[in-house]
């Protein structure tokens, strides 16, 4: 698929240049560590916003633990933290173990550190793809935990020792959350839901292949209602189950030989932030 046609059915917070991340990790680290009072509002866009209002996922929920609290942000839209609330709810009464979440949002939005370009709004979600029983442990215990990659070292398939059934079953709960926009997985995980899933595949429009996510899944929401100032997606997924040849351009990739990185003629410029975001993230 050509790269054009590509970022026209992908979300654009997505990408991950070099410079945003540097950014990120210097706006992140400057921010304050309090969401900004006032009703809930999200401004800007997936490239560059903020939320007011924001509210933070509990560290210990039913159904959930949140992993790396010193490395990550858990704060987002109330309707984002009530629908990952539900998920984990959900999950439990399936048998499923908790799950592990990882980065939502900033307390105000914003970049963020570690080469996020989304998760600036509130209403994104990373939840780990770790279905292994695990017991509930205190937060610092969970500081280190990193959650095994499913996917093969060459990027082709999904690790059969790793991959279960029960993985299929969370990423279809997921795709039923309401709002839910798209769920990004390893191009890997994905073909293994399209040789394996039987029945009702509907929901495999929903998950979306994406660089790296191997070991977890990225939960992108809809603009909450009322939220005038956080514009729409340029598009929803297209019909279709997404098992064609959108799919298999991304194995086709692994076949083509590297580009070599172009030069550094100039120094890292920062994402452009709307005005009001500014004034957000400085303030104390």
């Amino acid at each position: 698929m050509p790269a054009n046609r590509l970022s026209r059915l992908m979300p654009a917070r997505l990408c991950l240049p070099a410079f945003l991340s540097a950014a990120g990790l210097f706006l992140a680290a400057a921010g304050p560590t309090t969401p900004a009072p006032g009703p809930v509002q999200i401004i800007g866009n997936s490239g560059g916003g903020c939320i007011q209002g924001a509210v933070r996922l509990p560290d210990d929920a039913p159904g959930l633990q949140t992993v790396r609290v010193g490395k990550s942000n858990f704060w987002g839209h109330p309707d984002t933290i009530d629908r990952l609330l539900q998920l984990a709810r959900t999950a439990s009464a399936a048998g499923l173990p908790d799950l592990y979440m990882g980065d939502l949002s900033n307390p105000r939005g914003g970049p963020m550190p570690g080469g996020h370009v989304s998760h600036q709004m509130g209403i994104d979600a990373d939840v780990y793809l770790d279905i292994n029983p695990h017991p509930r442990l205190p937060v610092a215990a969970r500081e280190n935990l990193e959650p095994p990659s499913l996917v093969r070292p060459d990027g082709r398939a999904v690790d059969q020792s790793r991959w279960r059934p029960e993985h299929a079953t969370l990423l279809r709960m997921a795709t039923q959350l309401p709002g839910v926009d798209r769920v990004l997985v390893n191009a890997a995980i994905k073909k293994q839901l399209c040789t394996t899933v039987s029945g009702e595949r509907g929901w495999l429009r929903m998950i979306r292949p994406w660089y790296g996510h191997a070991s977890h899944m990225h939960i992108s929401f809809l603009c909450p209602a009322g939220q005038a100032e956080c514009p729409p997606r340029p598009a929803p997924p297209p019909p279709g189950d997404g098992c064609d040849a959108s799919l298999q351009w991304w194995f086709d990739r692994l076949d083509a030989p590297p580009k070599p990185a172009p030069p550094v003629t100039k120094p890292p410029r920062p994402p452009a932030l709307p005005a009001a975001c500014i004034a957000m993230l400085k303030a104390p």
